[in-house]
């Protein structure tokens, strides 16, 4: 009889859905039930979620499981308690990202509280934490000795935390292999940032040092191609606005989301160099997916990139400085289309696709199972 696995999604975002389309087909040895939320009214979905699942999935949480695997927005510790069928279930949280390293909106005054209180209760109702990288870990065991500094009173010592931190994995999120690229010659160097244009992928950086680069008149050719929304941030606006008008060394290529997943390859194959300027990153998966189209990864020297990335593809990180940032940043793109000798080899990221991972995915699960 096959492991039967109850798959958890509280928010269901794209990398969410990467990681739940991969453990489906790569592991399909096992019977698995997937219930998720769509990805709207965030703070309503990390706390309400045992609800609106007792509301239409009651049966489906009331069946036996060998494992349950719940995603870091999922109150596991509320669902528990609803439904004593999943009390002594095995439980793993993969935590994509966490509440703690989760940068704060302009507009968001004070902590955010309760989501950090969801991420923590679910720690600690699971028997094992994976993270997507050793980053989110240490951010989010950091983010809880924080907030237990913040409080008032009555907060227990530091042991209960300790022994979470020794029932945790690092276990990334596994890369499709996208398979041989045809890849496009350019004369320019063709740069990309393939980021949703909010708050977090810091697109005021992206713009000071698009800017800094047209004062130089480095000749570049950049692709826009993230994700926007009604509400995004203005500088981005203006930046596309000045490079449509033409007067300016960096020219605007391509500017537009681009939702299917073959023409969106097949772009990130007709650029150079992906760029992040991002607030939080605790995989980066977009970078990833440009890399395996052979693009080169010019990245902050923070978040999880140093996990992933040589200091070759690295430049230097100064967040509370964002003009200095930008200037980093322009530096090493101006010394990469100077020259091609002094630009580093693309890096092969086959340790982190299926191939090499699925066994790994396997063994965690048949060891916490019943």
């Amino acid at each position: 009889m096959p492991k039967k696995i109850l798959l958890l999604s509280a928010y269901h975002a794209p990398s969410h859905d990467y990681w739940l389309q991969g453990l489906l087909r790569e592991l399909p040895e096992f019977d698995w039930t997937v219930l998720s939320l769509p990805p709207r009214y965030f703070n309503w979905r990390i706390r309400g979620n045992p609800l609106s699942w007792l509301a239409t999935e009651s049966e489906t949480l009331a069946r036996d499981y060998d494992l349950m695997i719940a995603s870091s927005t999922v109150d596991v510790a509320t669902l528990k308690g609803l439904v004593p069928s999943l009390v002594a279930c095995p439980t793993a949280l993969y935590f994509h990202e966490n509440q703690f390293a989760y940068p704060q909106s302009q507009n968001t005054e004070q902590r955010r509280v309760e989501p950090q209180m969801v991420n923590l209760y679910s720690a600690l109702a699971a028997d094992e934490l994976w993270f997507n990288s050793a980053y989110n870990r240490d951010s989010f065991f950091a983010g809880c000795q924080g907030l237990m500094k913040a409080l008032p009173d009555h907060v227990p010592n530091q042991q209960w935390l300790e022994s979470r931190l020794a029932k945790t994995r690092v276990l990334p999120v596994p890369l499709h292999s996208v398979g041989d690229i045809e890849r496009r010659e350019s004369d320019s160097l063709r740069i990309v940032w393939n980021h949703r244009w909010e708050y977090d992928k810091g697109a005021e950086n992206l713009c000071r040092a698009i800017e800094v680069l047209c004062e130089r008149g480095v000749e570049l050719e950049l692709a826009l191609m993230g994700q926007r929304f009604r509400k995004r941030p203005v500088a981005m606006d203006k930046l596309v606005q000045r490079l449509e008008a033409g007067s300016q060394s960096v020219k605007l290529s391509y500017n537009g989301f681009v939702a299917d997943r073959v023409e969106y390859f097949r772009l990130l194959a007709a650029q150079d160099v992906v760029l992040s300027t991002s607030l939080h990153d605790f995989q980066g998966l977009a970078i990833m997916d440009a890399v395996q189209s052979g693009c080169l990864p010019l990245l902050p020297d923070r978040l999880c990139y140093p996990e992933f990335f040589a200091a070759d593809y690295l430049y230097d990180s100064t967040p509370e400085n964002g003009d200095g940032e930008a200037v980093a940043l322009a530096d090493k793109l101006t010394s990469w289309s100077a020259s091609l000798a002094v630009r580093p080899p693309v890096p092969d990221l086959r340790a982190l696709e299926w191939a090499a991972l699925r066994d790994q995915y396997r063994q965690c699960i048949e060891a916490l199972g019943r």
